[in-house]
Formats: C-alpha cells, structure tokens, sequence
C-alpha cells in the first residue's frame, strides 16, 4: 500500500505536540514500512503549502530514515533500487530551494548517503554540483556549496587511505577549478554589492561556506590547484581577515554576525596550514600575525567576538608551536605585550560571564570545565600562555608570577570588592602550573618545576574553602576548580585533610558552588595512588553516604520537571561514584536509594533530554543493582519492575537498552532462583522480531534473554517459545555486525537446554553455521565457531561431547568434519585469547582423547593431531582469573550517546568459568588421561606409543605421571 501524503504530513505535525508526539511516533514507524515512505517525506518538504515546521520535521525524519533505512552492514540498500535512484536525483535539487534550516537537515542525510556510496555508487554527484554553480545567483550557490560542505566535511577526522585520496582526486579533478573560479567571482560580488544589505548577506554566506570548503579540500593533502595559487588566496584571505562591512554587523552584543564566522573559517584554515604546510605557506605568514594581532589588542570584549578571538589565539598557539616563529616572541619585552594585551584581556572575567554564572549556571560549568569542546576566549588564552611556556618556560613562569603577585596584592587591598583580581591570578596560576594534557583520570599530571602547586593553595586559596562567609561564589568555585585540577599533586594525607571540605560545599546553597563540589568529590573518589588503591577508599566514605547520596539526590530533585530533574549530569555521575566506592556499604540504605531511583527514572522518562544524565542515572543504578541485589534480589526484582516495564510499555527508545541491561542484571544476581511471573511476562514481547530492528537493542536484550534462560528453560520449553529464540539466533549470526550476539545467545541456548529438547534443530543449526563458514567466514566468526565448539566438545555430561557434534555435522555433509577439523578447528584454536576460552579448549580436546569413538577408529591420524594441539596450548596454559572489583569505565567525553549501543560498566556481565573446579589444568590434563587410561583398559597409553612423536609422547607422558 503507498504512503498517504496528507495522512503523514499529520502525523508530523502531531510529533511536535508533546501530548501527541508518542503516538504518532508509533504511527510513522508503520508508515515507514509502505513503499515510497522516504520519497513522500521529500514531498512534504518540497511543498510550500505545508508549514515550515511540517517541512522542518518532515527533513528531520527523512535524516533519521536515511541513517537506519540506507544500507544494511554489509552495504547493500535496504530501499527499492528505485527509490534509491529517486532520492538521489532529487535530493540536490531540493536542498538548494529549501530554507537553511531545512536544508542542514537535508544535509546532514546527504553526508550519510554520501558515507555510504561516495564516490564509487554517487559518481554523478560533483559533476551535477558544479553545473549548478551560477555565476550571479548567490541563493543557488550556497545551496550547492552547503551540499558539497555536508559530503566533503567528512574527511576532517579520517585517517590516510588510498581509498580516501581516490575520493578526493575524483572530487578536485571536478571541483577545484571552478571552486577557485567561484571564490575569486564571489570577492568580486562582495565588492560589487557593498551598499546592498540584502546581497550582501547572500554573498558573504557565500564566502563564510567557501572557506569551510578551502578547509575541507586542504584537510588531508595540499591540492594542486591551491599550492599553484597560494600568492593569490593568501592575499584573498588576508583582505578577508580585515574586512568589515557595518550591513554585517549584529545588533546583539552575543550574536556573531557572518563576519565573525568569516574570519574565525579563516584562522582554521591558517593553523591547519601553519601545522601541516608550513614549507608551502611559511612566506605568507607574516601579514597574518600583524593582522591576528591588531584584531586581538581591537576587538571588543562582547560575546559576539567570542568566537573570532578563539580561533585567532589558536593561530597564534599553533605558531609558538613552530620553534622557528616562537622565536619572534622571545625577548621580555614581547612577552610582556603579549600577556598584557592579549592574555589578561581574554583571560579576565567579563560582566557577561557573571551573568552566565547567575542565570544559566549549568552553560557556565560546561563552557568553563577542562576538557570541554567550548570556544571561550578563557580557555583559548590559556593554551596560548601555556603553549609560550612551553617554548620559554623559565621567562614566562618569571613574567607571569610578577602579574600574578600584582593582582593577589591588588586583591589583599579590598578583598570585597577586588574579587576578580584574585581570580585572574588563579588562572594565571593554573595556566602556568599545569604542563601536557590534563587527563580525565588523574587531572594534571606533571607540573612546572619553578612554581610549587601545593603551596600556591595553603597560602592563597585553602582559605576560601575554609570560610563559611564573606567569599564570593566565583571564589569558592576557584578553589574547588583547583584541587580538582592538581588532584593527583596531592598526597594521601592531604587529601584525608581537604576531602570532608569539598563535601561541605555540596551544601552550598549556589548552584555552580555545588555542582563544581560534586564535580570535584566524584573525581577524588575515582583517583588512586600508585598501588592502584583508591586514595579515598570505602571506609572513609561510609559513614558519610547516607546523608551524603540524599544530599544529592535532594539537589537533583529539586525542581521536578523532567527538564530540570536531568539538568545537571554532574550531580548524577557523583552519585554513580559514591555507590561504586561504598559497594556493599549501600544495603543498610537501600529503601531511600531505591525510592529514588524509581522517582527519577519515572520522571525522566517523561521527555528524556539530556543523554548524559541518563547514562550516568543508569549506570548509577547498575552499580546499586550490582552492590545491593546479590543480598536481596526479589526485593529490588520486585520494586524495579515498574518503572523498567514503563519505559518499555511506553516504547522509550532511548531508554530500552539500559533497561534490558538492568533487567539482565538484576536476574543475574539471583542465578538459581525460579523465574518470577514479572519475568515470564517479558518473555514474548521481547521475542518480537520488532524489538530486534533497533542495532541498540540487540546486545541488550541478548543479554537479558541469555539471563532469562537459566532460569526459565523448562517454561520456554512448554510454551513451545525455543524455535523463535533459535530463529533469532539464526537473523544475529547472519550479520557480520552481530555474529558475535548470535553465539552468545547460542552458547546459551546450548548450556541450558537438554539435548533431546534440541535434538530436531541441531543439524539445521549446524547448516547454518557451516554456510555462513563456507560464503562469508570473517575472523571473528572463525574464532566463535571453534568456541563453540570447544563448549560442545567439553560438555560430555551434558550428554553432548566431541562425538555429538561430529555426529550432527557429518548429517550436514558426509566428510565435512575431517576438513573444518583440521583446517579451521585446530589452527584456530591457537589463536583464542581469552583464558576461559583457552581453558575450555584443553578440556574439550583432553576429553576428545580420553573418550571419543570417532577419533579411536575413524579419525586415527586425528588423534595425534589433537593432542599436538593440546600440547601447544599447554606451553602457555590458562591461568585462573582473579576477581577484581574495578570497574573499567568509559570515557564519557569520546561517546556518542544516542547512536546503537551504550555498555553499562558498573554491572557489566561477569565472564564466567565454566570449570571452576580445575585450577592447574596441566595437573588436570595428566589425572584425566590416567583416569581414562584406567575405564578404557590401557588404550591411552597404548595410543601414546603408537600415534605420537617421540617428543609429544615424552611431554604428554610427563603430565600423566606428574
């Protein structure tokens, strides 16, 4: 059945009402199924008639269909061929007629298509481009150019390929010359329309994109075309650094105008050309640092600039990177202009920043943090400064202490009312302490010898966090800010001293105080000493949770709109962090911890916005779940399965894989108990094959299935419910990107149920692995199936064993087994990895010696064979894994949140032994075999003499008599 424009365009609309918006999400997922669902989005948006926020939504959802929908993980469309060609012949012209909004959009589901079939499968793309660039017609050109930037954008962050510098040939051979033709038209028009507001804001888009453009074509190499011309485009880009037009200019004093962002495109592709072509570029230079200069000791300080002065201080950072041009900064004298005209200016607190501090706290955090991706003219001066200490370490650190005592003094004068004196020195401080990256682990980790961080607190900053009045705020986050930034200066003993002061803070009654307080106790609980033992450990932190984590749940709770509860991520990581430090210590807490954790999760589930929040919230629950559960499972079980079944039963996608996690976790604690009715309820709509199409569900609900399963085998039995998990078993190892879930569920599968409940799949399940071995064998797949195996093999008193699977095999295929065995099976068995892995492997080939028919008769030269590779494997035998209670943990800054699958750490599942009984295995192989020799009346002795090397007979014999 086709898709019904007008009915989709309704249910468009109805995703912006907050009341409808669920439903119709529901809905448009059954119109995704209707041949030309994607071609009637398109529709929507070329249609004038509709509203603009219809088009807008319409754009939106076409982007979000193109990322699921395109290709499959092998690169095959998952469209009709011919919806496939109809996108893409009306894609370009569409984006071009579209408003800005829409067409970023639109732009945004090109570079996906672009991702997927660039150049090879699209290679008409640039040739229809650059027919379409127009000599006179801005308004068209800068839809072109945003549809080449949205495509060409994507080799920024790749690494060197030929398959990348075959793209981007095609690309220049194409676009290069007439891009050149096009940027020196467009100064022409720039200079032609100078009186004419309403061109010349069409003309300057044109030029702001063209310079993201220069950017996109020069990231990987220096083009041809460009070095020939570099007297010429060094010149256009210098008139671009000083040119000023007052049509352009913003009303707003925080409202970048296209100048700005003009300018601020031009010192990015200066560092890239001061970093990566210097030899090509380094003549040119000059003018621009004159230029860079004036522009910073000019500028005003209004947020507006705020961008401009960012990228021209990291035009500068990146010239002092050069040893050759630090030099012109040398002397005293330079330096000193320097830090007074354009360090302190920028590195200064403005009025706009305390009116960010008082009415969006959170924005301020986050601009203000190490480590985040903001442009702020702080942090760009920072790394200015401390990039010429790096060059001149011992001149800038004597340079910069002068201005540093200046401002304390200045402070000491009127403390009230010179608070930002003292502020700047604490920056100036830190910006000349600190050396290399700060990590997210430890914080600073090497310091500037000629300054002493420790002492810089007791004298000047200890203070603020001692008194409980007459500090101002901005101070009190100073003070936090530092020991969370020199963390790892800090001994032991010191911290047993300032740790109880960051806690008191989480009292204060502002908001950027408190939050920076949690910032700061979340990290020290995570720092540890050189023995990798926590410098905070549990018992420092016990007797202080309770009272500690209700604090934080009260500042989280505060305001109970869903927007607000999930403001403040940094709140929730702290809480994370104490219940991961207390481990157990949280049971004799667990009502309070639990009610709030429901509370939360049901709110937030309400209009979840802030993915970070909710990972760490999550992750948070994981660990209580981890701590708490294993002494009371069927109270948390129970208590928890509300708020979880809610966000399934009200499809919260973004929640569903955390939830499955938990559920999984929460079965997991209680391995031996019968499975509830809550459970068992779960089981068929989690066995729908309409939950397995999102990629971020699959590792989590294989988890949940492969912990529902121990427990409730003998009800999926009776409710005839194995075939449909086995068939899904059959749709993950079938995909290249979940081959690996697939044998997971199987093992699973496998060690649960009785053979003679999977007697009639395990020849069709055999099928299908050797098929996918024969036609699309990846290593990984490899290296599974012969896991496999090896569990098979090993599990004789499961009745299965090394004779049950070359039975089932050999039912595929006579023959099969003699070469998957010896080509597959025993190479690959060397190159397993894990020591579990490698461990079940001793035994299943031990066992495959001791007792297998086949190998006694059949396979004679087969037995030798085994216990070579028995042999090899005990050369480096599998050592038994301790427990280790640290939880490895990602890297928040580095994920991306949203996008398929996030792994819970704090409940993270435990590999299992599944032989925990044998702990030296060469001392096991050696009793086996003599136990064996002993129930088959000499045989393995006999076969030792007669099957072996003289070499393998002596080591083999050695373990027998050991």
């Amino acid at each position: 059945m086709a898709t019904n424009l007008q009915a989709v365009a309704f249910l468009l609309e109805a995703t912006l009402n907050p009341k409808q918006n669920k439903q119709a999400e529901i809905a448009i997922i059954q119109e995704e199924r209707k041949p030309g669902f994607s071609l009637s989005l398109l529709q929507i948006v070329a249609s004038q008639s509709h509203p603009y926020t219809t088009r807008l939504a319409s754009a939106l959802c076409f982007k979000n269909f193109v990322k699921r929908k395109w290709t499959d993980e092998e690169g095959n469309y998952k469209l009709a061929q011919d919806e496939v060609v109809a996108i893409k012949r009306e894609l370009i012209g569409l984006m071009i007629s579209v408003p800005a909004g829409i067409q970023a959009q639109l732009g945004d589901a090109i570079s996906v298509i672009a991702d997927s079939d660039f150049w090879q499968r699209w290679d008409t793309l640039v040739d229809d481009l650059v027919s379409r660039l127009t000599a006179d017609n801005p308004v068209v050109n800068n839809g072109v150019l945003q549809v080449a930037h949205s495509i060409f954008k994507r080799w920024r962050p790749l690494f060197r390929s030929d398959d990348l510098y075959t793209e981007i040939n095609h690309v220049l051979s194409k676009f290069g010359t007439p891009f050149l033709s096009l940027l020196e038209n467009t100064d022409r028009l720039m200079e032609q329309n100078a009186g004419n507001k309403d061109s010349l804001q069409q003309t300057s888009t044109s030029m702001n994109l063209m310079i993201k453009l220069f950017y996109d074509l020069s990231c990987q190499d220096l083009p041809p075309m460009f070095e020939d011309n570099l007297p010429a485009i060094t010149t256009l880009l210098h008139k671009y650094l000083k040119y000023d037009n007052s049509l352009l200019h913003t009303n707003d004093d925080t409202e970048a105008g296209i100048p700005e962002y003009i300018k601020a495109g031009i010192f990015e592709v200066l560092v890239l050309y001061v970093q990566k072509y210097e030899d090509a570029f380094g003549e040119h230079l000059g003018q621009f640092v004159s230029t860079s200069w004036n522009l910073l000791t000019t500028i005003g300080r209004e947020t507006k600039y705020d961008i401009l002065v960012s990228k021209a201080l990291q035009f500068l950072t990146s010239m002092v990177r050069n040893q050759r041009h630090a030099q012109a900064f040398k002397d005293e004298a330079t330096l000193g202009q320097v830090v007074e005209k354009v360090i302190l200016p920028n590195l200064s607190l403005r009025d706009s920043d305390m009116e960010l501090f008082e009415d969006e706290p959170i924005e301020f955090i986050r601009r203000d943090l190490e480590g985040s991706d903001s442009d702020t003219r702080r942090r760009a001066a920072t790394d200015f400064l401390r990039q010429l200490m790096e060059q001149f370490e011992e001149l800038v650190t004597n340079l910069v202490t002068q201005y540093i005592n200046h401002y304390l003094s200045e402070y000491q004068k009127d403390p009230k009312n010179n608070w930002r004196a003292k502020d700047t020195a604490i920056y100036l401080f830190s910006s000349i302490a600190a050396k290399g990256t700060a990590t997210a682990s430890h914080g600073v980790k090497t310091t500037n010898q000629n300054v002493n961080v420790i002492e810089f607190f007791q004298e000047n900053i200890a203070s603020d966090l001692v008194s409980d009045t007459g500090v101002e705020a901005i101070l009190k986050v100073d003070a936090l800010k530092y020991l969370y930034t020199f963390r790892s200066q800090m001994a032991k003993e010191q911290w047993r001293v300032a740790f109880p002061l960051l806690v008191k803070h989480l009292a204060s009654s502002n908001y950027v105080v408190y939050t920076y307080a949690a910032i700061a106790v979340e990290r020290i609980l995570y720092l540890t000493g050189d023995d990798r033992h926590p410098i905070i450990n549990q018992a420092d932190v016990s007797s202080c949770s309770k009272d500690l984590l209700e604090h934080l749940f009260q500042l989280i709770q505060k305001d109970p709109a869903p927007e607000k509860v999930q403001e403040n991520e940094f709140l929730m990581r702290c809480v994370m962090r104490v219940l991961i430090v207390i481990k157990d210590g949280v049971i004799p807490i667990t009502d309070s911890v639990l009610a709030h954790f429901i509370s939360i999760t049901q709110i937030i589930s309400n209009n979840p916005s802030n993915p970070r929040f909710y990972y760490f919230h999550f992750e948070a629950l994981g660990a209580f779940i981890r701590f708490a559960a294993p002494s009371q499972p069927e109270k948390l079980e129970n208590a928890l399965y509300a708020p979880f079944a809610g966000v399934l039963q009200n499809d919260v996608q973004e929640f569903m894989p955390y939830v499955f996690q938990l559920f999984a976790a929460l079965l997991e604690a209680n391995p031996s108990a019968t499975l509830s009715d809550y459970y068992k309820s779960l089981i068929p709509p989690i066995i729908m094959p309409s939950l397995w199409e999102s990629k971020g569900n699959v590792p989590a609900l294989v988890r949940l299935l492969s912990s529902i399963i121990p427990r409730g085998k003998t009800e999926i039995a009776e409710d005839n419910q194995i075939e449909p998990i086995l068939g899904i078993f059959q749709k993950l190892v079938a995909s290249k990107a979940n081959e690996s879930h697939g044998f997971d569920l199987l093992e699973t599968i496998v060690g649960n149920f009785p053979p003679t409940a999977l007697e009639n799949y395990f020849v069709p399940l055999m099928q299908i692995l050797l098929t996918r071995l024969q036609n699309s064998k990846t290593e990984n797949f490899a290296s599974r199936f012969v896991r496999f195996y090896h569990f098979v093999a090993a599990r004789d008193d499961r009745a299965l064993g090394a004779d049950f699977f070359i039975n089932n095999t050999e039912q595929v295929q006579s023959g099969i087994y003699v070469p998957l065995y010896l080509t597959v099976i025993l190479p690959d068995t060397q190159k397993l990895v894990r020591p579990h892995d490698r461990k079940t492997a001793v035994i299943s080939l031990t066992k495959t010696l001791a007792d297998s028919s086949a190998f006694v008769d059949k396979y004679q030269k087969g037995w030798g064979y085994t216990c070579e590779a028995l042999l090899k494997l005990l050369e480096n035998p599998p050592m038994p894994t301790t427990t280790d209670d640290l939880i490895m943990e990602h890297d928040v800054d580095d994920m991306s949140f949203g996008v398929g699958f996030t792994q819970l750490t704090t409940c993270k599942k435990v590999a299992r032994d599944q032989w925990p009984e044998v702990t030296d295995v060469k001392k096991w192989v050696g009793e086996y075999l003599q136990g064996a020799d002993t129930r088959h009346s000499g045989r393995i002795s006999r076969f030792v003499q007669e099957r072996l090397s003289p070499e393998a007979r002596e080591v083999l014999l050695s373990y027998m008599r050991s």
